[in-house]
């Protein structure tokens, strides 16, 4: 697994006019190729009337599923280009579709490269994007007496709590990165004078 990722901090649409072309790159967050194809259907359907909706994504902490279309642009000058972008900049888990309405002036091969191109790194700069890491899942079991002042102790620390349950036991689940989880378990007995249950989990991608 990758060690990290980045995606698209939120789903939205950036603007922008090229020789009387309006260009809209509307860009989401995708966790399968399932919702990329759905986000790309969507904005199909609120544009019908646009001269083209075409459409890249990367599907994968590893950019396993690259995929794009150039919708009838000429080969090559809209979906590769966008997807390049994406790419470049190091994107996962995200999908563009950029909608073009023709305005009257042709760009050329180079200029709609430029144009298709721009549109995501335009949108990705406006919408912003964030760092996702691998962490490993760590299970955490404790007394109702310590609970609360661990979920403190873990939070101060600058611990990520992704979830907290109650039974006869609390069992709180927290993600670590690989190299301090020994670290982390030294801690833990010391903080619960070595009452608290610890159990390793897989993996999986937590914010930065």
């Amino acid at each position: 697994m990758q060690d990290e990722y980045r995606t698209v901090a939120r789903a939205g649409v950036h603007e922008t006019e090229i020789n009387r072309s309006r260009f809209l790159c509307a860009l989401a967050p995708a966790a399968t190729e399932e919702e990329a194809q759905a986000f790309v259907a969507g904005v199909r359907k609120e544009h019908t009337d646009a001269s083209h909706n075409c459409w890249a994504y990367v599907i994968g902490a590893d950019a396993s599923v690259q995929k794009a279309s150039d919708d009838g642009e000429p080969g090559g000058t809209a979906g590769v280009p966008m997807l390049q972008m994406l790419l470049r900049r190091d994107m996962r888990y995200v999908v563009a579709v950029v909608t073009r309405y023709y305005g009257g002036v042709k760009l050329g091969a180079g200029g709609l490269i430029r144009a298709y191109g721009g549109a995501v790194g335009e949108a990705l700069d406006d919408l912003g994007t964030l760092t996702r890491r691998r962490f490993r899942l760590a299970t955490l079991t404790v007394d109702h007496q310590r609970a609360g002042r661990l979920q403190n102790d873990l939070r101060t620390a600058g611990r990520a709590v992704r979830d907290v349950r109650y039974a006869e036991d609390v069992t709180i689940e927290v993600g670590l990165p690989e190299a301090e989880v020994e670290v982390f378990r030294a801690w833990l007995a010391d903080a619960t004078a070595g009452s608290a249950g610890f159990a390793l989990g897989g993996e999986a991608y937590g914010d930065a």
